[in-house]
């Protein structure tokens, strides 16, 4: 079941029409498995729809933290690229992205946090926040202040960052570990759909 923010109407339709919600035996980025995947690339696809869920949002994020609350917008490579800039512009910040590079996520190609910006952490979606984590260990290790976690999609139910957490949709899906995985008892095929290879 998806359920919209009381302030993202209309975005599990703009998910729906775009096919952005796929049904199988999936293997998340997390390693749990699912008989969903929400693929935002599909959702994020179009640019003009891109404007509009970053606008929604950059809105969620100021009515949660205050206007003028972050100076930079900071996202994991590749899922957080489109959502994270189109919020950026939306809030009017400017945006980096981290990537992962000998097993971490880091800032690269000149990409640096000041010493006590306000950040703000934008992922597609969220499953157990491990990606999400890591980009804010990234940002404070250069001296920046995590102050929210934003996403198009929250599908890990109570995850906590320690920093408030804005997102437009809550995804009530099942997900099981490889070895509880009723899709893999009854040998269905697997499919990783993610960015990560290997992963989804």
């Amino acid at each position: 079941m998806l359920e919209e923010n009381r302030d993202a109407s209309g975005v599990v339709s703009l998910m729906e029409e775009s096919g952005a919600v796929l049904s199988g035996h999936f293997v998340l980025s997390s390693g749990l498995h699912s008989v969903r995947y929400i693929q935002c690339a599909l959702l994020l696809e179009l640019p003009a729809r891109a404007e509009v869920v970053g606008r929604k949002l950059g809105a969620l994020v100021e009515e949660m933290l205050g206007p003028s609350a972050v100076d930079v917008v900071a996202s994991p490579a590749i899922g957080g690229l489109i959502i994270g800039h189109e919020t950026a512009r939306a809030i009017g910040t400017r945006f980096v992205f981290a990537e992962r590079a000998e097993g971490a996520m880091k800032l690269r190609r000149g990409f640096g946090i000041k010493k006590g910006e306000r950040v703000l952490v934008v992922e597609d979606v969220v499953t157990t926040g491990g990606s999400t984590r890591e980009v804010m260990d990234a940002v404070s290790a250069q001296g920046g202040r995590v102050v929210g976690v934003g996403a198009i999609v929250n599908r890990g139910g109570t995850v906590e960052f320690g920093v408030p957490f804005a997102h437009l949709v809550r995804a009530e899906i099942d997900n099981y570990s490889p070895e509880t995985c009723p899709m893999c008892r009854a040998d269905l095929p697997v499919t990783k759909p993610g960015s990560r290879q290997g992963q989804g």
